[in-house]
Order: structure tokens, then sequence, then C-alpha cells
């Protein structure tokens, strides 16, 4: 399955099922009146907005690389997962201070067996729909599909706390206020993970030291000569990715012969890894000031 497939599949079904989910949980907050239940409810429609973005971003991802993005367009899905993360931050910031505004004013809810059962739905859902977006996330290695699985799984942990702050209701008069703070503060930290790890992504990352150690044995084991491979740096596009790093050879090496030796290395690492790399070439006695 391909990424923007993925996308799409993941979008259609999240979309579906929380259109439902909002419909339920929006009708048992305002009968029961609980600010928790209600923001739960948004929670789960932002899932759909989300799923929106989700099949948009797959959708501009796929596009080819052309004159302007010689890359791809691949970086849609951290843009996308960005928006998403803002959508997140709205939300628990208008539900955090409806909270604040209902303990205040000393405000109790009074629940019902239809809440119990409309949240138990929910959790069970959402659980589901956010194993299957993990599940599809880690198949086709979409970063989008992936923040959309972390959106779900938030969605069914604060569902979780709306069941057990039910349960506890008629013991305590600020349950309702107190898990709507508590649910906004998991929804800001669903925002922090997911807004991190797309910026990350964006600004560079340097390649993971299992990466550069399964090159290094890649050319170790086809050149005898110790060439010393040095200064690597990835770019991510999402749909390619880009690796650069130096490599020492004899100065009394012609042009012709340094030149094939860097180009078959780049085939082997393309072959090996998917990666399109650019080796540069380097006397064997140069040294760079940061060496």
């Amino acid at each position: 399955m391909d990424k923007t497939r993925a996308g799409y599949i993941e979008g259609i079904f999240s979309i579906l099922i929380n259109t439902g989910l909002f419909i339920l949980k929006l009708w048992a907050g305002i009968i029961t009146g609980s600010i928790a239940l209600t923001a739960d409810a948004w929670h789960t429609l932002s899932d759909s907005v989300s799923s929106v973005i989700v099949i948009a971003a797959a959708k501009l991802s796929s596009g080819k690389p052309d004159k302007k993005h010689p890359f791809g367009h691949g970086r849609w899905e951290y843009i996308a997962s960005l928006v998403i993360a803002f959508i997140l931050a709205v939300i628990a910031y208008d539900f955090i201070k409806d909270s604040i505004i209902m303990f205040s004013n000393k405000e109790s809810t009074e629940f019902g067996k239809i809440a119990i059962i409309v949240t138990i739905i929910s959790i069970l859902a959402k659980e589901a729909l956010a194993q299957f977006a993990f599940y599809i996330g880690r198949k086709t290695n979409n970063v989008t599909v992936k923040a959309d699985g972390w959106h779900h799984r938030s969605d069914a942990l604060s569902s979780v706390l709306v069941l057990t702050g039910i349960f506890f209701a008629e013991r305590f008069w600020w349950i309702d206020s107190v898990l709507g703070i508590i649910i906004s503060i998991l929804l800001f930290y669903a925002t922090y993970e997911i807004a991190k790890k797309a910026i990350n992504k964006m600004l560079g990352e340097k390649p993971s030291p299992e990466l550069i150690n399964k090159i290094t044995s890649v050319i170790e084991k086809e050149y005898s000569d110790d060439i010393q491979p040095h200064h690597f740096h990835i770019h991510d596009y999402v749909t390619r990715q880009e690796l650069t790093f130096h490599i020492k050879l004899e100065n009394n090496m012609s042009i012709e012969a340094g030149h094939k030796v860097a180009t078959e290395i780049e085939d082997k690492i393309f072959k090996q890894f998917g990666i399109n790399a650019t080796v540069h070439v380097e006397p064997l006695n140069f040294v760079h000031d940061s060496d």
C-alpha cells in the first residue's frame, strides 16, 4: 500500500466513524449538561477535520517532482501535521477556559446510563481507529496518518476520563470541570508531540547512528582501502531522502577513477536503502577545520 492510498483509506474511515461518534456524544452531552462529555464530542469532531487534512495532504504530497520542487511535495505531510496540532491547541484552550469557569461557579453535572453507554462505545471505537492508523502509519511510514492516530488515541483517553468521572460524579461535584481541565492538558500534550516531530523533520535531523553504521559497513565490505566516510547529512523529503557524505581517496587517483568509486557507492546505497546519496571526494591527507 502506498502513502497516498493509505492516507485516503485512513481518512475516509476516520471521517465516517468520528462524525457518527460526534453526533452521539454531543446528544449525550446536551442531555446531561456535561461540559466534559460535550468537550469530548467536539474533540471527536476535530478528528474528522484532521482526517480531511490527512486526505488533502495525501493528495498534495503525492505530487511528482517539478522544476520548482525538484525533491517532490512530500513535506506537505509535515505541514498537515502542524495544522492538526494547531486545531488541537485551539480546542484545548477553549475547553480549559470553560472548565475553569464551571469550577469557579461550582457547577455540578448529573450523568445517567446514556452517558455511560455512549462513552464506552466511544472508547472502543476510538482505540480501534487509533490502532488502525498506527498500523497503516507503520506500514507506509506516513507521518500524517501517525499524527491522526495519536489524535484518535487522545480522544479515547479523554473518554476514559469521562467514564471515570461518571462513576464518581455523585460524590464529587467538581469532577466534570476537573475532567475537562485534564482532557485539555492531554490535548495540549498531543499538540506538543505532533508539532515537535513535524518541526524536527522540517528543520532537518542528523542521520541515526544505526543508518550511518549500516552505510559504513556496506562501504567497508566493498573497498579494502580505508576511505573514511564522514560528514554525514540527510535531508528528509518524505517521498525521498537525500544523503550527503565525504570519502577520502589516494591523492594520486585520477578524477575519473575517483568519480567511479563515488558513483558505485551512491548506486549501492540507493539499491540497499532507497536513499539518493551524493558522495564528495577528498584527498587522503585533507583535513577539515571541524575534523
